[in-house]
Protein backbone atom coordinates (compact mmCIF):
# COMPACT_ATOMS: atom_id res chain seq x y z
CA UNK A 1 0.00 0.00 0.00
CA UNK A 2 1.30 3.09 -0.62
CA UNK A 3 -0.05 6.82 0.83
CA UNK A 4 -1.39 9.63 -1.28
CA UNK A 5 -2.36 13.48 -0.26
CA UNK A 6 -5.70 13.61 -1.88
CA UNK A 7 -7.53 16.79 -0.59
CA UNK A 8 -7.82 19.08 2.42
CA UNK A 9 -10.45 18.79 5.07
CA UNK A 10 -12.01 22.25 4.13
CA UNK A 11 -12.37 21.05 0.49
CA UNK A 12 -14.77 18.43 0.96
CA UNK A 13 -18.06 19.14 1.45
CA UNK A 14 -20.08 17.18 4.48
CA UNK A 15 -22.80 14.44 2.92
CA UNK A 16 -21.10 14.93 -0.83
CA UNK A 17 -19.30 12.14 -2.56
CA UNK A 18 -16.08 13.13 -3.99
CA UNK A 19 -13.73 11.87 -6.87
CA UNK A 20 -10.21 11.51 -6.38
CA UNK A 21 -7.66 9.33 -8.69
CA UNK A 22 -4.61 8.64 -6.92
CA UNK A 23 -1.56 5.98 -8.14
CA UNK A 24 -4.67 5.28 -11.35
CA UNK A 25 -7.15 4.69 -8.28
CA UNK A 26 -10.12 6.15 -8.87
CA UNK A 27 -11.72 6.73 -5.12
CA UNK A 28 -14.80 8.30 -3.71
CA UNK A 29 -14.22 10.12 -0.74
CA UNK A 30 -17.09 10.79 1.65
CA UNK A 31 -17.15 13.46 4.51
CA UNK A 32 -19.69 12.44 7.41
CA UNK A 33 -19.23 15.32 9.89
CA UNK A 34 -15.48 15.69 10.56
CA UNK A 35 -14.61 11.91 9.50
CA UNK A 36 -13.37 10.66 5.93
CA UNK A 37 -13.96 7.64 4.54
CA UNK A 38 -12.62 6.71 1.39
CA UNK A 39 -13.86 3.41 -1.54
CA UNK A 40 -13.54 2.15 -5.01
CA UNK A 41 -15.96 4.61 -7.09
CA UNK A 42 -16.86 1.30 -8.83
CA UNK A 43 -20.28 0.04 -7.66
CA UNK A 44 -19.60 -3.85 -7.23
CA UNK A 45 -23.38 -4.49 -9.22
CA UNK A 46 -22.62 -3.00 -12.76
CA UNK A 47 -19.73 -0.20 -12.28
CA UNK A 48 -21.84 2.56 -11.32
CA UNK A 49 -19.92 5.63 -10.62
CA UNK A 50 -20.92 6.17 -7.00
CA UNK A 51 -19.07 9.46 -6.90
CA UNK A 52 -22.32 10.77 -8.70
CA UNK A 53 -24.39 8.65 -6.00
CA UNK A 54 -26.22 10.07 -2.59
CA UNK A 55 -24.34 10.27 0.70
CA UNK A 56 -27.10 10.48 3.51
CA UNK A 57 -24.85 9.99 6.39
CA UNK A 58 -22.67 7.08 5.90
CA UNK A 59 -25.07 5.46 3.18
CA UNK A 60 -23.46 5.75 -0.42
CA UNK A 61 -26.36 5.13 -3.16
CA UNK A 62 -25.20 4.47 -6.35
CA UNK A 63 -27.05 6.56 -9.05
CA UNK A 64 -27.30 3.56 -11.49
CA UNK A 65 -29.52 1.29 -10.13
CA UNK A 66 -29.93 2.34 -6.55
CA UNK A 67 -27.37 -0.08 -4.25
CA UNK A 68 -26.53 0.88 -1.17
CA UNK A 69 -22.97 0.91 0.84
CA UNK A 70 -22.08 1.51 4.06
CA UNK A 71 -19.20 4.54 3.46
CA UNK A 72 -17.34 3.00 6.79
CA UNK A 73 -16.62 -0.30 5.92
CA UNK A 74 -17.98 -0.86 2.37
CA UNK A 75 -20.65 -3.63 3.16
CA UNK A 76 -23.58 -3.71 0.99
CA UNK A 77 -26.39 -2.54 2.38
CA UNK A 78 -29.17 -3.46 -0.12
CA UNK A 79 -30.04 -5.76 -1.61
CA UNK A 80 -28.14 -8.10 0.83
CA UNK A 81 -27.12 -9.99 -1.51
CA UNK A 82 -24.58 -7.58 -2.72
CA UNK A 83 -20.72 -7.94 -2.59
CA UNK A 84 -18.73 -5.59 -0.95
CA UNK A 85 -16.62 -2.23 -1.96
CA UNK A 86 -13.11 -2.09 -1.50
CA UNK A 87 -12.79 0.57 1.48
CA UNK A 88 -9.38 2.47 1.84
CA UNK A 89 -7.53 3.51 5.03
CA UNK A 90 -7.86 7.39 5.96
CA UNK A 91 -5.92 9.47 7.98
CA UNK A 92 -6.38 13.54 8.44
CA UNK A 93 -3.27 14.92 9.37
CA UNK A 94 -3.18 18.74 9.43
CA UNK A 95 -6.15 19.32 7.80
CA UNK A 96 -4.55 17.24 4.77
CA UNK A 97 -6.73 13.81 3.82
CA UNK A 98 -4.37 10.61 2.75
CA UNK A 99 -5.58 7.38 1.28
CA UNK A 100 -3.66 4.25 1.27
CA UNK A 101 -4.04 2.52 -1.78
CA UNK A 102 -2.74 -1.05 -3.20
Amino acid sequence: MSRHRVARLADLPAGQPTLVETDGTRVVLARVNDDVFACSDECAHQGGPLSEGRLAGTRLTCPWHGWMYDVKSGTCLMPARGGPLTSYPVTIEAGEVWVEVP
